[in-house]
């Protein structure tokens, strides 16, 4: 379903954090296949996150559009984002420009309008834990799609099998449920999505659906197993994202009807 049209399932975003990048259109293709939503890839300058290489380039952006149908999402995780940058990234194709609270600073709400009046495109605002519930509320706006949640990652710490690099902390859930509430009263539960990013899995995606969630991020448990990255044409990235639809229809189900939370 479209970014930006709350349904009561509750929506699959695949980000390609841990996709294979010698298979990537394939990968992307498969994903579509099985029923995601849309594709969710973070575009990173080097900056923002002092320790870590770029990712996403527009490369990987351009390759990514090419290979789907799907919507795809740029979660820009740079240090004050421009027009050029959003120029660049409406002409590579994507439908939805997430801009981090933190580091867009005094520009942040010329870029949301830049990018909805200007390149007509949907726009969102994200924020790591740590940043408040009340950090979000001015973002409560006709103009936003989507506001996205990311939980903390121990990047240090090494990972294991299938499991994400992400760690949920109590506050993660408490936050979302306050944002959910913040979007209820202001009567925009039907046209902003909230998105949690990271850390979701089968396991515990229901408590965040119920928690009103609108949307997943999910790249281990679509792309990454036990043995390592899960490889296209093998049917094991469909078989993922069916099992985790399966959950997550079963909880929209118990949680969800077609006005939101019951």
């Amino acid at each position: 379903m479209p970014i930006g049209q709350v349904t009561q399932q509750v929506k699959i975003a695949a980000g390609l954090f841990w996709a294979d990048y010698a298979s990537l259109g394939a990968q992307v293709a498969e994903l579509e296949a099985a029923g995601v939503d849309w594709i969710h890839i973070e575009v990173r300058d080097g900056k923002y996150m002092d320790f870590a290489m770029p990712r996403g380039g527009y490369d990987i952006i351009e390759a990514t559009c090419s290979s789907t149908s799907l919507e795809v999402e740029a979660q820009l995780q740079m240090v004050r984002p421009n027009f050029s940058v959003f120029d660049q990234l409406a002409d590579l194709g994507v439908s939805l420009i997430s801009l981090p609270l933190e580091t867009t600073n005094e520009m942040i709400f010329q870029n949301i309008t830049y990018i909805k009046e200007k390149l007509g495109l949907k726009v969102g605002v994200w924020a790591w834990q740590g940043v408040p519930a009340a950090a979000f509320e001015q973002f409560i706006h006709p103009h936003i799609d989507i506001i996205e949640y990311e939980s903390r990652a121990p990047f240090w710490k090494p990972t294991t099998g299938g499991k994400s690099p992400h760690t949920i902390d109590p506050i993660v859930l408490e936050t979302l449920r306050k944002l959910h509430e913040m979007i209820a009263a202001a009567g925009m539960q039907d046209r902003i999505e909230l998105m949690e990013d990271g850390g979701l899995n089968a396991g515990n995606v229901a408590q965040f659906i119920a928690a009103g969630m609108t949307v997943g991020e999910f790249s281990s448990p679509l792309l990454k197993g036990p043995a390592g990255k899960l490889q296209a044409g093998s049917g094991e990235i469909t078989a993922a994202a069916q099992r985790l639809r399966a959950v997550m229809r079963e909880a929209s189900d118990m949680y969800r009807d077609a006005n939101g939370l019951k």
